[in-house]
């Protein structure tokens, strides 16, 4: 049964999903990580994975860019497809020095000035929170594998190229300091909140790639393939 966006039959993920939000990322990781591969799904260039680590069944599959994205293959991929479970494994802009360059992220929640929620379900809220216990299931995969995790709220921004303003403090600024946010991506809200609503689990794992405070920048090709500490984290975890 495929849906407008995705092409899989019913049985071809499995209840874990892994999701980045390039699809190049996704096929770098069933290359890399994954034994007995076979892609399910590849609607628009939005390809997806299923396969086994350390034979237990896992998928990957890219969400796109943005809350709108990540908020159709979500919903589709909880609701038509029995999956449980995604964490999002993505790239992220730092809003402090306790979050370098290449550092792993466990978000904690997910702020954002963002309606999707409240479009999508009537949720007013500016916080989304990822599943509990998926998020202890994360710790301790990186525990086992000595993987730092820095944790907090992130920032989930519906802008990516925001006009410059002489405010002080800034909007970001804002966001760190009374809100708590580590850092900036453009996903999760959307997901926690799909999650929340169809009672179902999600996750978010960011590796820092930029920074507000520190000069430093990774390439196209890193956030594609060099970003491995977080997709261990995602893969080790007993699900």
């Amino acid at each position: 049964m495929s849906t407008p966006h995705i092409s899989a039959e019913m049985g071809d993920f499995a209840k874990t999903v892994l999701m980045p939000g390039d699809p190049l990322r996704a096929k770098f990781i069933a290359d890399t990580f994954l034994q007995d591969v076979r892609q399910v799904t590849g609607v628009r260039g939005m390809l997806g994975f299923t396969g086994t680590y350390e034979g237990r069944p896992i998928s990957v599959m890219g969400s796109g860019m943005g809350m709108p994205s990540i908020g159709i293959y979500s919903y589709e991929l909880f609701s038509f497809y029995g999956v449980e479970n995604i964490v999002r494994i993505g790239s992220a802009g730092s809003y402090t020095e306790k979050a370098k360059l290449f550092d792993t992220v466990l978000a904690t929640g997910a702020v954002s000035e963002s309606n999707y929620a409240r479009v999508q379900s009537g949720f007013t809220g500016n916080i989304t929170l990822p599943s509990a216990a998926l998020n202890e299931k994360l710790r301790a995969s990186a525990a086992k594998q000595g993987i730092p995790l820095i944790e907090g709220n992130i920032h989930s921004s519906d802008v990516f190229y925001r006009q410059p303003s002489d405010a002080k403090p800034t909007y970001w600024e804002k966001l760190r300091d009374e809100d708590g946010c580590l850092c900036v991506e453009m996903e999760s809200f959307a997901l926690f909140a799909n999650a929340q609503v169809l009672g179902k689990n999600a996750a978010c794992l960011l590796t820092i790639s930029d920074s507000f405070v520190a000069p430093g920048i990774t390439t196209a090709e890193e956030r594609q393939k060099s970003f491995t500490d977080m997709m261990k984290v995602a893969l080790g975890a007993e699900y």
